[in-house]
């Protein structure tokens, strides 16, 4: 039996002195100097002293805390300590298959550059169909109804990544002990959106020149500002979302130049990209259409997102090629004989044209910021500033009259 009594306690508490009174047995009143007073029990375990919180002392009587003294003197006896246990029962429960995403996005912020990838994917994609679903209930015909809902609204690609994260992200479950088997671990790119093939359309001069006027004349569906993207990441040939997700502050128009940042750009490296003055003329046109907004290509949608979708400009092409996902009725082919492209063959147009009007190769990868490979890209630091400036105006005089030929 231990020192204290019940009145005891009572008139320690009511005192407040703080301080640690013991009862013996390592059970001890706890009085801080705030807050409530609380049961503690101090132990010795491989050597170790450690202190383990039992509760406060109102919700705790000294019997009850006696007992639990008791409890953990016996599981320490037994080789468990009483600290590590509660704190592996105190881990995060796993109940859904939104949480195993959390717990598994943790990681990836940790090691993806771009962890927003996988989650857009599953919040668009996965969540809906079975975010609500305990893992262990998920079965291989659920991951087949997603990526055939993906792969048949014409988005192959996004298909095989569905497809990829679901197998990622069941395989977490399965190191966590949570599942004995991965429901997606038997599909492959044939269930989804079968193997990529890689791409080399570039358009011709001649077809830019039917391609912009095709614009202008559906203006309706087809805005001015994905006009104007079009033709930047033409003359520019930045990467899409570069772009499309860039900020007034990072232009100068007096020097015009384009400071993209490593944070912004794909490669993790920055890059100050010289402005022609047919860019400085379209981007000055999208600030008055930008309205105030810190982005250049302003959203023009209420949402979450501040700027242009990553999905816009593709669909805004796709739907002239007579494809729009998701909708029953397809709208009307009005790109007459052009052959399909996406918005990244523009950046492999800018690549064919640059090497047209006669831009060395190394000039050239440095104008679409791809690192030099091999020893050339480890010696060769120097920037090309000068001879970027050149290639990229020669592309803007070459497509000036095609983009230009807007009507005022």
């Amino acid at each position: 039996m231990g020192s204290f009594t019940a009145k005891r306690v009572q008139a320690l508490i009511k005192d407040g002195a703080p301080g640690r009174y013991s009862d013996g047995n390592g059970l001890y009143l706890m009085i801080p100097k705030r807050g409530a007073p609380y049961w503690m029990h101090r132990y010795t375990l491989a050597g170790k002293r450690r202190e383990l919180t039992l509760d406060k002392c109102k919700d705790l009587s000294l019997a009850d805390a006696r007992l639990k003294a008791a409890e953990t003197q016996k599981a320490i006896r037994n080789g468990v300590d009483p600290v590590e246990e509660r704190k592996r029962k105190e881990q995060v429960a796993i109940n859904t298959v939104k949480e195993l995403f959390s717990d598994w996005y943790q990681d990836l912020e940790k090691r993806l550059k771009h962890p927003n990838i996988p989650k857009r994917i599953f919040e668009k994609e996965v969540g809906p169909s079975i975010g609500h679903l305990t893992p262990d209930s998920v079965t291989p015909m659920d991951v087949r109804t997603i990526i055939r809902k993906v792969a048949d609204s014409g988005r192959p690609a996004i298909a095989n990544d569905t497809l990829m994260y679901l197998k990622q992200l069941f395989n977490h479950a399965v190191k966590l002990g949570l599942l004995t088997y991965n429901p997606a671990a038997a599909f492959n790119v044939n269930d989804a959106g079968g193997i990529e093939k890689s791409r080399d359309r570039a358009l011709t001069i001649g077809e830019l020149h039917q391609v912009f006027q095709i614009f202008r004349d559906n203006r309706e569906s087809f805005s001015r500002d994905n006009y104007l993207a079009c033709a930047l990441l033409l003359v520019l040939g930045v990467r899409k979302t570069e772009l499309t997700e860039a900020q007034w502050s990072e232009f100068d128009m007096k020097a015009r130049q384009w400071e993209l940042s490593g944070e912004r750009s794909k490669t993790g490296t920055g890059i100050v990209i010289p402005l022609p003055p047919q860019a400085v003329a379209w981007l000055e046109e999208l600030k008055i259409r930008a309205c105030g907004s810190p982005y250049v290509f302003p959203s023009r949608r209420a949402g979450k997102r501040p700027h242009m979708g990553r999905d816009t400009l593709n669909r805004a092409i796709a739907k002239l090629f007579g494809k729009e996902p998701g909708r029953k009725q397809q709208p009307e082919h009005r790109m007459g004989d052009i052959a399909e492209f996406t918005v990244h063959d523009l950046r492999r147009t800018c690549r064919s044209l640059l090497a047209s009007v006669g831009v060395p190769g190394h000039v050239a990868e440095r104008c679409l910021n791809h690192k030099l490979k091999g020893i050339e890209g480890i010696y060769d630091r120097y920037d090309y500033f000068d001879e970027r400036k050149e290639a990229i105006s020669k592309v803007a005089d070459l497509l000036g009259p095609a983009i230009n030929g807007y009507p005022d």
